[in-house]
């Protein structure tokens, strides 16, 4: 029985019924997993966050179900297993796309152009903020700081990089992805889906062959500090004043002129994007370590 209040949009019934369980070999299969990832742990309630990634590889997202898995293999509450689900967002309420595109519009990649990158990626693929493409393929997603500010704006899929992007270059990207091209990402392994890198978050290890060889790490850019920290710094080089002033005679015998390749800051001189290297559509041409 169900009773309706007068105002507009509220809906008085009866309680949520209690989440269905998993099928039997589906459970079975899980419970060995979370065995696995339990005896990690000295206390077996902190299991619960890669648990959580664990049933989202199972079903592409947290379900009502998968919370109440977690909930009987460590002896908390549904309350409790919901508390945490909802309050990280790597955890999905609802179903999604293979690919989980996001685009960082924190405030640096913001004025560097995330933001444009993100209204064209929604009339591009038709979908808004957390919403999926029809073909089920593509989640779009606007995202706080990526920590990869020295290459913004970034986009990331799967948590997978993709520095120095344009809107021209996210739209090929996710056409890519529809497409199901090969896509490799700026740093890091090659794409695999969402529920792969759920099982992967979940401490299972990468099985794909190569995989874990390529596995991401910071980019030259983001290098820069700690090598300077080292005192690992290159001889000084002085460039002429942007306004083009006059110059001692004698002092530009000895001053180096820089190339266009070599600037003392990469705003600068920022990397060849995709738009500008189509030889190199995932981003930056840098080598690590260079």
């Amino acid at each position: 029985m169900t009773t309706s209040s007068s105002e507009p949009g509220v809906s008085l019934g009866m309680p949520e019924l209690p989440a269905p369980g998993y099928p039997d070999d589906v459970r079975a299969r899980l419970e060995a997993d979370a065995r696995e990832v339990v005896a990690r742990y000295p206390d077996s309630r902190s299991a619960l966050l890669p648990l959580l990634h664990l049933v989202q590889a199972e079903e592409g997202h947290v379900t009502r179900t998968g919370m109440r898995f977690c909930a009987d293999v460590l002896g908390l509450t549904t309350a409790e297993v919901t508390a945490v689900a909802t309050f990280y967002t790597m955890y999905r309420r609802k179903p999604s796309g293979d690919y989980q595109v996001g685009v960082c519009t924190n405030t640096l990649c913001a004025v560097m152009g995330g933001d444009a990158i993100f209204e064209e990626l929604q009339e591009h693929l038709g979908v808004g903020n957390g919403e999926t493409t029809g073909d089920g393929k593509v989640t779009l997603e606007h995202i706080e700081c990526n920590a990869a500010c020295d290459y913004a704006p970034v986009v990331m899929v799967n948590w997978e990089f993709f520095d120095n992007q344009t809107p021209d270059s996210a739209k090929r990207l996710v056409d890519d992805l529809r497409a199901g091209r090969d896509v490799a990402p700026t740093r890091g392994a090659r794409l695999c889906t969402f529920k792969e890198t759920a099982r992967i978050l979940a401490g299972f290890p990468d099985e794909r062959p190569g995989a874990v060889e390529e596995g991401g790490s910071a980019g030259p850019a983001s290098l820069v500090g700690l090598r300077l920290a080292k005192g690992e710094t290159a001889p000084a080089r002085v460039v002429h004043p942007r306004d083009g002033g006059p110059h001692d005679e004698q002092q530009d015998r000895t001053v180096h002129h820089p190339s266009p390749a070599e600037h003392l800051s990469s705003h600068d001189a920022p990397q060849d994007s995709s738009a500008s290297d189509p030889a190199h559509p995932a981003g930056p041409v840098a080598e690590e370590g260079e």
